[in-house]
């Protein structure tokens, strides 16, 4: 588990395919020495297991399924991705709940500034839409952001100059792509609610499980 707080800004040393599946190394610009072999470190996002540590630097298995999901495939050496390592009882929540498990890949549309923030656009699939609400939590490319507003499409996010400096999330441009992971909590209320969707939400259905009395 992680908070999407971002840790350091690390460089690809290389990307190995082997068939469907493959490697990542990348160059940690962080103190690794509490770090084993099997721990789990958040790239952009996406949580991997370390297979092998260096000096500077670890190397992660990275599965058909995370290929498939994320934009880490499209890693070239020289790229750069957010890190957080997994969150331990003395660690600080700044962040949210993020799991490092990504739902989808989003798309920047267009970001603005607003004083001394950036106000940035993201394009999501239909799928993801009912998972996010106004003022709640959404982790893009690993780190912990709050969702301004909704859009037909999306949802956009108000980003403070630390962020932006502290992160990858200040090189992306428009149709970048970006690892998406909405609320834990937000999965759970759509899957609660799945069933129901065609009747809508009516008092009884609210009585019925435990919401009024």
């Amino acid at each position: 588990m992680f908070t999407g707080i971002i840790e350091a800004v690390g460089t690809v040393k290389a990307v190995e395919k082997s068939g469907v599946s493959g490697k990542i190394e990348v160059a940690a610009p962080l103190d690794l020495s509490s770090v084993k072999l099997g721990d789990s470190i958040c790239v952009s996002g996406a949580c991997l297991t370390v297979v092998a540590i260096s000096a500077g630097g670890f190397s992660a298995d990275v599965s058909e399924e995370t290929f498939a999901l994320t934009t880490l495939g499209e890693l070239k050496p020289g790229h750069s991705v957010n890190l957080e390592l997994s969150l331990t009882p003395t660690k600080p929540m700044g962040g949210h709940i993020v799991t490092g498990h990504i739902d989808g890949t989003g798309e920047l549309v267009k970001r603005e500034r607003r004083g001394s923030c950036e106000e940035i656009e993201f394009k999501l699939p239909a799928s993801l839409l009912a998972q996010l609400v106004k003022k709640g939590s959404v982790a893009v490319d690993g780190i912990s952001l709050t969702v301004a507003d909704l859009t037909d499409t999306g949802f956009t996010v108000a980003v403070i100059p630390h962020t932006l400096k502290g992160s990858t999330l200040g090189e992306k441009s428009a149709r970048s792509r970006v690892n998406i992971e909405t609320d834990i909590i937000g999965k759970y209320v759509e899957r609660f609610l799945g069933p129901h969707k065609k009747g809508g939400i009516t008092e009884s259905l609210l009585r019925d499980n435990g919401f009024l009395r």
